[in-house]
């Protein structure tokens, strides 16, 4: 049982295995989670594969069902691989950057709040064509791989026009200046930034230069409601369902909330850095 799920970690196996044991052991789940200080719908979630558990939570469940130091090592190293785990971004090359962008489509479908903090550059789903080709420039990709990558990207931001579902983005003012692309593109993609922030369940903040940061911006992530956070560092790409990581993230993306502004304060800055690059190609 518990070969088969260091086979394949998921929360589903995970949670099944747990389940296996409970039942073996004959104990009524309501009695499980008293014992492991946990309600039996949380119980249920994570027998079910619902809910990805901490390994604190799988620890807790594991002495209630009182099972072999042996079985409780194993399944709580299972527990630490579903709660985080990296992806060098060399593997999402080798299988095709597009099927990556496929499954990110289909957590996103299923969010209700996604919250993305970006310092590099503009998010993934508010990027026009010719943004992600600058993105993407220097990835040694084919011109089919670079196709199909362009096309999945602006496939996922179909969900954008879900209404209920709520976006909130938070970019730094240095984005809106990076030249990634030539400044015509640039200032395009200023447009479609603002535009976008006009939309009803989507929000726009930047982070000006002059704010007072409440920290290094040091990498972007993406938060899934409050059940799963993706993190992006040079080499690779960070996931995890840990409770406690991800409210590392969401009071991070909170604190620079903060200091960001909206609205036709956030449209007046990034037109005016529009304006700098459309003068800039009549001048030259």
């Amino acid at each position: 049982m518990v070969g088969a799920v260091r086979g394949g970690v998921n929360p589903t196996d995970l949670g099944k295995a747990l389940r296996e044991l409970r039942e073996a052991a004959g104990k009524q789940a309501k009695v499980v989670a008293r014992s492991a200080v946990m309600s039996p719908s949380k119980l249920s979630k994570i027998e079910n594969g619902v809910l990805a558990p901490s390994v604190i939570d799988v620890e807790r469940i594991l002495a209630a069902l009182e099972v072999p130091d042996e079985v409780k090592g194993q399944l709580a190293e299972v527990a630490r691989k579903v709660a985080t785990e990296a992806t060098a971004w060399r593997i999402y090359h080798r299988s095709g950057l597009h099927k990556h962008q496929d499954a990110l489509g289909a957590v996103e479908a299923r969010t209700s709040l996604l919250r993305t903090f970006q310092p590099s550059c503009v998010p993934g789903l508010l990027q026009t064509p010719e943004y992600v080709r600058g993105v993407l420039r220097g990835r040694d990709l084919t011109d089919d791989a670079l196709e199909k990558m362009i096309g999945s990207r602006l496939r996922r931001q179909e969900v954008l026009y879900d209404r209920e579902r709520a976006f909130r983005f938070l970019i730094t003012e240095s984005v809106l200046r990076w030249r990634l692309i030539p400044a015509p593109m640039m200032a395009a993609q200023l447009d479609k930034l603002v535009t976008m922030s006009r939309m009803p369940n989507i929000t726009v903040g930047v982070v000006p230069l002059s704010a007072a940061m409440p920290g290094p911006p040091t990498c972007s992530f993406v938060v899934f409601d409050a059940c799963l956070a993706v993190v992006e560092i040079p080499h690779a790409e960070i996931t995890t369902s840990e409770l406690r990581d991800i409210e590392l993230y969401v009071c991070r993306f909170e604190s620079f909330e903060r200091v960001a502004v909206y609205g036709e304060e956030m449209h007046a800055l990034a037109a005016g850095i529009r304006d700098d690059f459309l003068s800039e190609r009549e001048t030259r």
